[in-house]
């Protein structure tokens, strides 16, 4: 119980440190729900939706859903692809975007630790602009320690967004910490922090998310 209070008190002093520095940046909450479907050993399918709100957590702006299929090649490889259809707001209307996509994800362990790292790439397919390409690449570490029958344990990721349009160029980036859970066997669950940093025309702005994920295994 002391463990799991000090990462608490540090990950609690880490998203508020953040968020003092951003404290001009919007609050949002996201919340993620996703079905896995396993098929065999290596390959499952996996539905996903979700939904955010922004506005000091007041206004819903976002929805999507997502539909992807992925194959462990090795141990250490994974491979996938996918179709993610999106719902958002602007100026009082939900614009859509269609995002088809590929991923390879490496996975290793390191002194205990679990690492994944995450390529994606996909295209970005809109009604009212230009359709763009986008990579997208999460690195993602997970601690050795699992606390109580929940198995509560810690993680950090970063995730880097580049748009090729004009010129290629790093327009998002993403800094998480958050705790993974086994609620039940088959229920697992994530509580989480989120830093989001985005570049304009001009200049970056950020806004601080809290996020919760559901994943349900079949």
């Amino acid at each position: 119980m002391q463990k799991i209070s000090i990462v608490i008190a540090v990950l609690v002093l880490f998203s508020a440190a953040r968020l003092y520095a951003y404290d001009d940046g919007d609050f949002q909450v996201w919340n993620t729900e996703t079905e896995e479907f396993k098929i065999n050993k290596e390959a499952k399918i996996v539905f996903e939706e979700e939904f955010r709100w922004g506005g000091s957590a007041k206004e819903f702006y976002y929805q999507h859903y997502d539909l992807g299929f992925f194959y462990s090649l090795q141990k250490y490889l994974n491979v996938g692809g996918g179709y993610r259809y999106i719902l958002s707001k602007s100026k009082g209307k939900f614009l859509i975007e269609n995002d088809p996509y590929i991923t390879a994800t490496l996975l290793w362990d390191l002194a205990g630790f679990k690492f994944d790292d995450r390529s994606r790439l996909e295209y970005n397919h809109f009604d009212y602009q230009d359709d763009t390409w986008r990579y997208r690449n999460k690195l993602t570490l997970r601690s050795p320690w699992k606390f109580t029958r929940l198995e509560i344990q810690p993680y950090l990721s970063d995730e880097i967004f580049i748009l090729f349009d004009d010129s290629q160029r790093l327009n998002r980036n993403r800094f998480y910490a958050g705790l993974g859970m086994a609620i039940t066997k088959n229920l697992k669950g994530e509580i989480y922090y989120m830093l989001q940093s985005s570049k304009g025309s001009k200049w970056w702005t950020a806004i601080n998310v809290l996020g919760t994920k559901l994943k349900l295994l079949f």
